[in-house]
């Protein structure tokens, strides 16, 4: 269904003397959370506020129609607000995001009690909806087929004073047999790289030190205005950004991935030694059924050469068991290729049908014990892998951005988290007499041991620890006086803010 855009409508908010207070709950992948931070200021642009613990007036799911059980989800959390909108007149529910712009009807005839829907290429007539369904007390749905305004053009509301998305581009040319991505976002369309130099610097400006170039697939970058060698050009453009200290991207494909990146990312002294390159399957069969335009010994051949210019560098990715009419050999050679990899960290998936994909009507749809019992011996795999790997690590030393989240176990260590240059979790202690940091603070520490999915520091003394305030701990402090109306915390002081900065856990 398509709809012309709305009209501009007055603020929905400005006649009433208490704001409505929102909610913006969001599944799936790193796309999926930056158009949330583009709601969350679409919203407060409109004159809505931010729910601080209490139910909100409007509760927005922003949602996945690729991770397993995403419509489950969805509608199990829509059941459970149904007797809450009930008894709270006035109650509005919105649902966005790839399932919205999937599912469309059938959101509104399975939860008659939802408000609004919009899909990916609309995310700015929102407000416009929730106020029309509001006055007409009817439902809205509104999906277009394309896009009608870049992202970026919209108001944000960022997670993160210290860290922040950059999207660089929005859709996919490639046509991978188990992905509905394209179909649901449409194809690729880039962002010029003024626009996006631009937006990078603006957030350096408000305090941010690290960017994560965001794309669902950045090194095909320029493929829209006719230049493929622009990502690299644009990662060494980065790198002339004043304040800017870690630049990272997600996720590049294989197929694409050329030497002028790894030259880039090598030669460029603020893009960081991490990268994380999907792989799928590390069979060349199952990679021709995927629609996969590499082989095995191309995906090695390029971790090869970025591992000979940059030794240190940590590589993950992202691995699929149980894909249509996969064999005992072909997960064997999977197998063989994360043997190969290692790689510091992995998403790993079992294959489930996704409705609307080729592979939802291949033969040979593998039984669930088979799947299971194949996913059990790849994660076993690479959370040995990941130890060795991080094992190596110990006696180092580490450059820390000290994050707003700790770990599950911080009350009982004490210890504060943060992310290393490498993209790697570290939990590090703050040694007696040595000053605290705050989030988005540095901290230089040695490994003092290691884990699967984490590194430990506890320096012996404060010799041991060093710690750099910076631009973003100031901006940290500034927000947190802006949105508590008292002066900034102690330095150190801990809160129950969630992780802002962009992160790529061990396995999925």
């Amino acid at each position: 269904m398509t709809v012309s855009s709305p009209s501009p409508v007055p603020s929905p908010v400005a006649s009433e003397a208490t704001p409505r207070t929102y909610q913006v709950r969001t599944f799936g992948c790193q796309m999926n959370v930056h158009d949330s931070e583009r709601i969350s200021g679409l919203l407060q642009d409109a004159g809505y506020v931010e729910a601080d613990g209490e139910q909100a007036d409007i509760v927005v799911f922003n949602t996945c129609a690729v991770r397993e059980n995403a419509d489950n989800k969805l509608y199990g959390n829509l059941g459970l607000l149904a007797p809450i909108k009930e008894r709270r007149p006035g109650m509005q529910i919105a649902v966005g995001g790839c399932l919205a712009q999937k599912d469309r009807e059938t959101i509104l005839r399975k939860a008659p009690w939802v408000d609004a829907v919009f899909g990916t290429h609309n995310i700015g007539s929102l407000p416009a909806l929730l106020e029309r369904a509001r006055h007409n007390a009817k439902a809205e749905l509104e999906i277009l087929e394309s896009l009608d305004v870049f992202p970026s053009t919209l108001p944000t509301k960022r997670d993160s004073v210290y860290s922040g998305w950059v999207s660089i581009s929005v859709g996919c040319n490639n046509t991978c047999t188990f992905c509905i991505v394209p179909s649901l976002r449409g194809k690729e369309r880039d962002r010029r790289p003024g626009e996006i130099l631009a937006e990078i610097k603006a957030l350096v400006d408000d305090g941010a030190i690290e960017v994560t170039l965001l794309g669902q697939n950045v090194n095909s970058y320029g493929v829209e205005f006719g230049d493929r060698g622009a990502f690299a050009k644009l990662l060494r453009a980065c790198g002339d950004i004043e304040g800017l200290e870690r630049v990272r991207f997600t996720s590049p494909h294989p197929a694409a991935f050329t030497d002028d990146v790894i030259d880039a990312m090598a030669e460029t002294p603020n893009v960081m030694p991490q990268l994380h390159m999907p792989l799928q399957s590390g069979s060349d069969k199952v990679l021709k059924d995927m629609r996969r335009s590499y082989r095995s010994k191309k995906f090695l051949g390029i971790l090869d050469r970025v591992r000979e210019r940059m030794p240190h560098a940590a590589i993950s990715t992202d691995i699929i068991v149980g894909f249509p009419g996969e064999t005992e050999e072909d997960f064997a050679a999977t197998l063989d290729v994360v043997e190969k990899a290692r790689f510091a960290s992995a998403f790993t998936f079992q294959y489930s049908k996704r409705p609307g994909t080729p592979a939802a009507d291949l033969p040979g749809q593998l039984p669930k014990a088979v799947v299971q019992e194949r996913y059990e011996r790849l994660t076993a795999l690479q959370d040995r892998i990941a130890a060795e790997e991080n094992a190596k690590q110990v006696g180092t030393t580490v450059e820390v951005m000290v994050t707003a989240g700790s770990g599950r176990k911080a009350e009982e260590t004490g210890r504060l988290s943060g992310r290393s240059r490498d993209q790697r979790l570290v939990h590090f202690s703050v040694p007696d007499g040595a000053p605290a940091p705050r989030p988005g603070d540095l901290v230089t520490v040695p490994v003092t041991a290691a884990a699967a999915f984490h590194l430990i520091s506890d320096p012996a003394t404060a010799a041991d620890y060093s710690l750099r305030r910076s631009r973003a701990g100031d901006a940290w402090d500034r927000s947190q006086a802006e949105s508590c109306g008292v002066p900034a915390a102690p330095a150190g002081t801990r809160t129950g803010v969630s992780l802002g900065m962009p992160a790529l856990p061990p396995r999925s």
